[in-house]
């Protein structure tokens, strides 16, 4: 019989046929010192969050019939705060900064404005937004697609992970909106596959993690290129000094819109596990994932290799999972989401990058198997749970406490 041990202390084989040193467990940047007391946030205050009052309904905004009636269709009667204040001004044309917690829907703050000009003028090659990730790029698509439902309006999407050949025939078919991903941007780019001589809307979604993700070169590289009379709309959860310098540089006079309502690990409670070694946090974890009141768990892990083994090994252990990181192709990343959104599994074992930008609603725990690089990671983490106002909880393994 295998010994449990095996399971995690497998050494990982190298191409010179040896294994991995002691002295190089780890790739990447070095790993901050977090002590554990940041992990615990057992007073939590119950947020006393009034409802928004909109000041319109959806039917009330200046926008065509049809995009009223799939509106409807959608199920969305009244917005939300994001939503009720940007659309107007965004309807008038001009550069709007939209500040806002995630999971509020910015992307029908924007989608509607931008589904009303094309109505008017259905000009091809005219709108592109940029996202952080694979996974919000396909969301915004299909966002799009039900939206513009009737309209004979088309979209692509272009990503990394996935075939460029197939994305530049899509591109010549001259769609009306281009959404993808920065680096996959510039690659197109490069290989003049992409124009942006047309463009008379774009839109930076998710800003700040793009400028956590390294993408701030990318940002302003495709942003040179785009003509100068056009309308900019930004979305971020925060106000960091990259975003600022790229509002700064790249829109004229944006009106901003904050409804943001303190950060998420104000209202997430937070907790330590405490666990001697990886085989007595995998005892901890299925036993933790075995209660009803983990009922839609994200777990974090450090290493692609391991994420997918931890998923493979809660799976065996009757815990239904599925593993998100960068190694997985696009159709296999969405395989897995629609898996965890369904319901079919009940926990999400990610990388910090393949996770961000991820919009999962209704996610009740985050647990961190491993511990993250840095304390911004850890916040971003455990703002998966405790999103659209609701409250959520976080799990944090760490060595014995009496062994620090």
């Amino acid at each position: 019989m295998q010994s449990k041990k095996s399971y995690y202390g497998r050494p990982k084989r190298h191409n010179n046929g040896g294994r991995r040193p002691n002295n190089q467990q780890r790739r990447g940047p070095k790993k901050q010192t977090i002590h554990p007391s940041k992990f615990v946030n057992k007073a939590v205050k119950k947020l006393e969050v009034k409802p928004y009052e909109p000041q319109h309904a959806f039917v009330d905004f200046d926008v065509a019939d049809q995009i009223k009636a799939n509106v409807k269709h959608a199920g969305f009667i009244h917005p939300s705060a994001i939503q009720d204040q940007t659309i107007p001004i965004a309807l008038t044309g001009k550069d709007v900064i939209g500040l806002a917690n995630t999971g509020t829907g910015k992307t029908a703050a924007f989608l509607l404005p931008i589904l009303q000009k094309l109505h008017k003028k259905p000009i091809r090659n005219s709108v592109l937004i940029m996202a952080p990730t694979r996974e919000l790029a396909q969301q915004i698509n299909e966002e799009f697609r039900k939206f513009s439902y009737d309209m004979r309006l088309y979209s692509t999407v272009v990503v990394g992970g996935v075939n460029i050949d197939r994305q530049i025939r899509e591109l010549r078919r001259n769609p009306h909106v281009i959404i993808g991903t920065p680096g996959r941007l510039k690659d197109l780019l490069s290989r003049k596959a992409l124009s942006l001589q047309s463009v008379h809307t774009f839109v930076l979604d998710e800003a700040d993690r793009m400028c956590d993700m390294g993408f701030v070169h990318d940002i302003r590289h495709v942003a040179s290129l785009l003509p100068t009379d056009r309308q900019t709309l930004c979305f971020s959860a925060t106000m960091e000094p990259a975003v600022q310098a790229i509002i700064h540089d790249f829109m004229t006079s944006p009106e901003v819109v904050s409804v943001r309502t303190g950060v998420t690990s104000d209202h997430v409670e937070q907790d330590i596990v405490e666990a001697h070694d990886k085989v007595h946090k995998i005892e901890l974890l299925e036993a933790m994932l075995k209660k009803d009141e983990f009922e839609k768990v994200m777990v974090f892990g450090e290493t692609k290799y391991g994420v997918q083994r931890l998923a493979e090994k809660l799976t065996q252990l009757g815990v239904p999972s599925e593993a998100i990181h960068g190694n997985k192709s696009q159709s296999q990343r969405q395989r897995a989401l629609k898996a965890f959104h369904r319901g079919d599994v009940k926990v999400l074992v990610a990388t910090d990058v393949a996770a961000r930008g991820l919009d999962i609603n209704d996610v009740s725990h985050v647990i961190n198997f491993d511990q993250p690089n840095s304390y911004d990671d850890y916040v971003h983490r455990i703002g998966r749970t405790g999103r659209g106002g609701k409250s959520g909880k976080a799990f944090t393994f760490v060595a014995p406490l009496h062994h620090r």
